[in-house]
């Protein structure tokens, strides 16, 4: 399965740095054994698609109507017609600061879908879930809640996001990855057959150049969410580098 790697540069970003995605879209183009993408604030997203044509540019969100009285929001044709060819959906940092609910998370997926947008649903747990041992049990009931009952690898990745990891610099252990992500696989099956073993698994966690190579190593880690380290080509260069090792 061929790697992914997905920055996500949440609220940073202005037109100073479109030159820098354009490294970072000329750096892709140089391992093409990895699929690349940047989701980008919505007001970059028409000048990043222009400007680095070719290269998947995306959104972070999307509402699940298709226009209506919903004030600060984006249809999901809205992120088409500007541009975006994929959008991240359920980001815990939405689900937190937004409240957003799984019902929400699938309402916008399906929205996604229908207007023909590649689409990644984030799923993850807290630490106290962790340290509870209820990571499992939170994470895989938010995968059922969360994903229409469509999906299909052909529009669908999923992207496993320990909330604890996100931005602290702490990472989850391989192992508890492996368990994670195997369990994921597991219920990816279960629920769509054999196309669940071609829907691609993210790991959403603190990724970086030093534990990159190590974490997409793991088994059923088909590729990055990345946060921090997306955000300038020198610190997404080894992040791809070591998708594209891995790739041969």
């Amino acid at each position: 399965m061929r790697k992914l790697i997905v920055g996500n540069w949440k609220m940073n970003g202005t037109s100073r740095d479109v030159s820098e995605i354009i490294a970072i879209a000329e750096l892709s183009g140089m391992h093409a054994a990895v699929d690349a993408a940047l989701c980008l604030p919505a007001t970059l997203i028409d000048r990043a698609s222009q400007a680095a044509g070719g290269f998947a540019i995306g959104g972070q969100d999307c509402h699940m109507m298709e226009a209506g009285a919903h004030t600060g929001c984006l249809s999901a044709e809205m992120l088409l017609d500007a541009g975006a060819v994929l959008t991240i959906i359920g980001h815990s940092e939405r689900r937190a600061a937004q409240h957003e609910q799984d019902s929400d998370i699938r309402a916008k997926a399906e929205a996604a879908q229908v207007a023909g947008l590649q689409v990644i649903v984030c799923v993850g747990e807290t630490l106290d879930e962790r340290e509870s041992k209820k990571a499992l049990n939170v994470v895989l009931g938010q995968l059922h809640q969360s994903l229409p009952e469509t999906a299909a690898s052909k529009w669908l990745s999923v992207a496993y996001e320990p909330v604890w990891a996100i931005g602290t610099g702490r990472v989850a252990d391989t192992n508890d990855v492996a368990e994670m992500h195997g369990a994921m696989r597991a219920a990816l099956v279960e629920r769509f057959g054999e196309d669940g073993r071609k829907i691609r698994i993210l790991y959403g966690g603190s990724m970086n150049g030093d534990n990159a190579a190590q974490l997409l190593a793991v088994p059923n880690v088909d590729g990055g969410l990345i946060g921090g380290a997306s955000l300038t080509a020198a610190k997404f260069r080894p992040i791809l580098s070591a998708a594209a090792a891995l790739s041969k």
